[in-house]
């Protein structure tokens, strides 16, 4: 599976606007410090309250750019709304989405934090 999500998330990363989008500084460490599961906890929390309603609150404009790896690998990954997840993903808006779609979501933003933990790691200070 992680061959896939690395597929799409290399043709997401073509994408200019999505191309920018790194973990530094604090939004590294907290990755590298947390860890995956915690990150991965988090990722649900997020996605149950942001994003997961048919019609989320504030929807389009509810993804924080910084402040936790979660809101930085949503944005690097169009999971960030609906509409992103409907154009990049697939996922039809207007309606909630279903546990499948929650866990694959959540796997795209673990994945792609992991990715950047580890080219962190290779980087350096």
């Amino acid at each position: 599976m992680s061959d896939s999500l690395d597929q799409r998330l290399a043709a997401i990363a073509r994408h200019p606007f999505r191309a920018k989008f790194h973990l530094r500084g604090r939004d590294l460490a907290t990755a590298e410090l947390s860890g995956p599961s915690t990150m991965r906890w988090y990722a649900y929390d997020v996605i149950a309250k942001r994003l997961a309603s048919a019609e989320p609150r504030k929807d389009g404009k509810q993804t924080p750019y910084r402040g936790h790896p979660v809101f930085v690998a949503q944005h690097a990954t169009a999971t960030c709304c609906r509409t992103c997840l409907e154009r990049w993903h697939q996922i039809p808006k207007g309606r909630e989405l279903t546990r499948a779609e929650r866990t694959y979501v959540v796997d795209v933003i673990c994945r792609w934090i992991e990715r950047e933990v580890a080219d962190g790691a290779r980087s350096g200070p």
